[in-house]
């Protein structure tokens, strides 16, 4: 696979002038991919298209758009249904929050598409006590400053399809469909509108370069065995696995609404159930390997039944931001050499995905 360089120029609100430069050189294992987990997020804030056209340049073979819906039905790239963890929102509206478990959330679905095109977009941040804003990785792209936007689904996979028609590369698009249920409370198909959207840019067959991924198993089944049939559709399908506790998804069980359990995941045959409905998974990496192990790295039963019911395994989030580092690694690294050699997954998510091009370009296995 061909590595180009491009010169990316922002300019008012991230508008881009790619420039094809010369190859550096290939993978050694073309079968292990990079996937760019919001983008080239290591280095520009997640999810604007300044960070999807780096992680196109480094060399990434596909990079991942989470969707969440406005108020006006449109498809949005953002991690979270919530726009002030990334966002001014609070300051240009401050009046426009929701209380969510406890707190005041801006959530993107109470925003038209022209109402958030106003906001400044920029790297994560929490609160400190104070109230002010406070990088969540401290060492990366400074906070607010520059000039970034929340892109649509629509405009990032023009970026992508644009770029892969002035360098032809094939770099694909790995969708993460979030909160479904969260949408369908608030009366809104963010699946259907989403692959409705994908079809209409050509994204339809198990061959074409473009993953769906939900943490929802109920809505994973609902795109196999009715929503994608129904539209002449047949794309991969990949089962986020999570902890209970992350609270990714609710489902209604006698009357009450409580939390998705995950813990059958982590079950003997579970994999075998998941085989039914999807082609791959995408755990946490920790997940992967054996927690009580301290004698070298020993493969998770997940990982094992994956291997055996010939699930693609792409685990979550490789990242060399200080303590992101797994105690069991020596660097990073040493990180992607346990989970690319020795655990033999076929791909990663990073927020480096230049580090991950390098790693595979000057490796053999």
């Amino acid at each position: 696979m061909k590595i180009y360089h491009l010169l990316v120029g922002l300019i008012l609100g991230s508008i881009f002038a790619p420039q094809q430069l010369l190859a550096e050189g290939s993978n050694t294992m073309q079968d292990k991919i990079v996937i760019a987990h919001r983008g080239a997020s290591g280095y520009l804030p997640e999810h604007t298209l300044a960070a999807k056209a780096m992680a196109y340049a480094m060399g990434a073979d596909y990079i991942e758009q989470d969707v969440v819906m406005t108020k006006d039905n449109q498809v949005i790239v953002l991690h979270d249904p919530f726009l002030d963890a990334v966002t001014d929102v609070a300051d240009k509206f401050p009046k426009r929050y929701r209380i969510w478990g406890g707190k005041r959330r801006w959530l993107a679905m109470d925003f038209t598409l022209a109402e958030i095109k106003t906001l400044k977009a920029g790297e994560a941040f929490n609160l400190d006590e104070n109230g002010q804003p406070v990088a969540k990785y401290a060492e990366r792209f400074p906070l607010f400053k520059s000039d970034f936007q929340i892109a649509t689904l629509a405009e990032e996979i023009e970026l992508i399809q644009g770029l892969n028609k002035s360098t032809g590369q094939d770099t694909g698009i790995y969708v993460e469909i979030k909160s479904p249920f969260y949408h369908r409370q608030e009366g809104k198909d963010i699946t259907r509108k989403t692959l409705d959207i994908l079809k209409s840019y050509g994204y339809t067959h198990a061959d074409d370069k473009a993953y769906i991924q939900c943490f929802d198993p109920d809505e994973l089944k609902r795109i196999k065995n009715e929503l994608m049939p129904n539209m002449g559709m047949k794309l991969k399908l990949v089962q986020l696995i999570a902890e209970t506790d992350w609270q990714e998804t609710k489902r209604i069980e006698d009357g009450q609404l409580v939390n998705y359990s995950y813990d059958w995941f982590f079950e003997p045959g579970a994999m075998a159930k998941v085989a039914e409905y999807a082609q791959g998974i995408g755990p946490w990496f920790p997940m992967l390997v054996e927690a009580d192990d301290t004698a070298g790295i020993k493969p998770s039963t997940m990982l094992k039944e994956a291997k055996a019911t010939g699930l693609i395994i792409h685990p979550f989030t490789f990242r060399k931001d200080p303590g992101q580092i797994p105690p069991f690694a020596k660097d990073f690294d040493d990180f992607l050499d346990i989970y690319y050699r020795q655990l033999d997954v076929q791909g990663v998510f990073t927020d480096f995905p230049d580090l991950a091009v390098k790693y595979l370009k000057n490796r053999t296995f």
